[in-house]
């Protein structure tokens, strides 16, 4: 069974990937995927959780937790579902919560033709051009936001300014690129990179000082290489049609102020009182939403532009095409594969440090981000050696390859996904134009990082 879940992971992960071809949207496959890895997990928990040579460190705390009590088949369906599933969905809620929060709050910017005020004083059109400062824009964006955040923000702008579906697709992929680049080097830009620093591993000052060159490098190189094909002027959308009383001036940029005012004060929340991020956002939201109801009540136009109606507006798909991932990921590190797989590679690299460091980055673009980091955290004592201890070498290779390793595939990282289903961006077309340049970028990043070890600070 343990080999089974293995397989039926793949095949799912396929018909993802191929979901242009197959006509079955992605969610639909996700959902079935997600719970079918806890079904087969459920069917062979004996077998699984017994088997000596997977190693599992939440079964074996459980069993030492609950010594003497007789292991019979409630005891194991107790750890799966009462334990296990619940502590995941716990950490799947969060993240569907706040980008469902995102979403909404962007999406009331957009429905009050907020935005326009940004893509109003972008006048450049040539793609070279305006592809650099998106990017440029992103980068340090998601480095005070987060890269979830951020591209959302930065795709709704797209459609704004870009009118070529295929060119928005490109302009996305180096949205998404850029997003996780300045996420990873920031300690409250990317949920791995939080991980680290919170945990100890890493501190701020040191994170920022000896990855920001490299993350820059991840996303410039890619930057060079791409501007080469794109020459010429941009033709412009068509604009958008917004509702009656509700383009003002004013209303618009005090919606785009507090919108972005309101995005910005969640990682201040979680800084200064260690609320998990979606608590900061659900606050902003509700605030966000009292404050609109009430100006729409006095203007005699909130039937038309309340945020009940902006609701349904949202991407639903793309927040379920999350539940069903993170799910069936949430089995795979439940039943011991993500362990094993890193058992494989301290063996396959011989403990080395850049070996590991960047397979565990590649491994990000296919296997969420989060329990690969949270596996090697758990498998690698800090100080046990002189790359492991805080601020050493490991784990500031691991903050930068987890973070920029989910660009290679669109489903690799949050933004990725987030980017997927706002666009409709298709796997294999992503696969095709952008992964290239993020793989190159990725490994001109960690030369840049092992040059700066090795070299300046050897």
């Amino acid at each position: 069974m343990f080999v089974l879940m293995v397989i039926v992971f793949v095949i799912g992960y396929a018909c993802i990937a191929l979901e242009h071809k197959l006509k079955i949207d992605k969610a639909a496959t996700a959902l079935m995927l997600g719970a079918l890895m806890w079904i087969l997990f459920v069917v062979g928990k004996e077998s699984i959780l017994n088997d000596p040579d997977i190693t599992n460190k939440s079964w074996d705390e459980y069993c030492e937790a609950n010594e003497g009590v007789e292991h019979d088949e409630s005891f194991f369906t107790k750890f799966i579902i009462q334990e296990q599933s619940l502590h995941h969905l716990g950490e799947t809620s969060e993240t569907l919560f706040f980008l469902l929060g995102a979403m909404t709050i962007v999406a009331i910017i957009d429905k009050h033709n907020g935005f326009s005020i940004i893509t109003s004083r972008i006048t450049t059109r040539k793609k070279t051009k305006l592809l650099w400062m998106l990017s440029v824009l992103t980068f340090f964006m998601s480095a005070v936001l987060d890269n979830l955040t951020t591209t959302i923000v930065m795709v709704t702008l797209l459609n704004k300014l870009v009118a070529d579906r295929h060119l928005r697709w490109t302009y996305a992929g180096m949205v998404v690129l850029a997003a996780n680049a300045g996420g990873a080097w920031s300690p409250i830009g990317d949920v791995t990179t939080i991980m680290l620093w919170i945990g100890g591993y890493i501190t701020a000052g040191k994170v920022i000082a000896m990855l920001l060159l490299p993350s820059l490098v991840s996303m410039i190189i890619p930057l060079i290489v791409l501007g080469f094909s794109l020459k010429g002027d941009l033709e412009t959308p068509q604009p958008t049609t917004t509702l009656p009383n509700s383009s003002d001036e004013k209303l618009q940029r005090f919606c785009l102020y507090w919108g972005i005012g309101s995005l910005l004060m969640v990682p201040v929340l979680k800084t200064f009182l260690h609320l998990p991020p979606y608590m900061g956002m659900i606050l902003v939201l509700g605030l966000f939403w009292v404050i609109t109801d009430i100006i729409h009540h006095k203007r005699g136009d909130h039937k038309e532009n309340s945020v009940i109606r902006i609701l349904t507006d949202v991407d639903t798909p793309t927040i379920l095409f999350f539940l069903g991932i993170l799910t069936a990921v949430a089995a795979l590190q439940t039943s011991g594969h993500l362990a094993a797989m890193s058992n494989i590679l301290d063996e396959a690299f011989n403990k080395n440090t850049y070996g590991i460091g960047l397979t565990i980055g590649i491994l990000s673009s296919i296997v969420d981000n989060v329990p690969l980091v949270a596996g090697a955290m758990g498998m690698y004592d800090m100080g046990a050696t002189a790359d492991l201890v805080q601020d050493g070498t490991f784990w500031q290779l691991l903050a930068y390859c987890a973070g920029t390793g989910g660009s290679i595939l669109i489903i690799g990282s949050a933004a990725g996904v987030a980017a997927m289903g706002l666009e409709k961006i298709e796997f294999i077309w992503y696969l095709k134009h952008i992964s290239w340049l993020a793989l190159i970028g990725y490994f001109a990043g960690a030369i840049c990082f092992w040059l700066l070890h090795s070299v300046l600070f050897a």
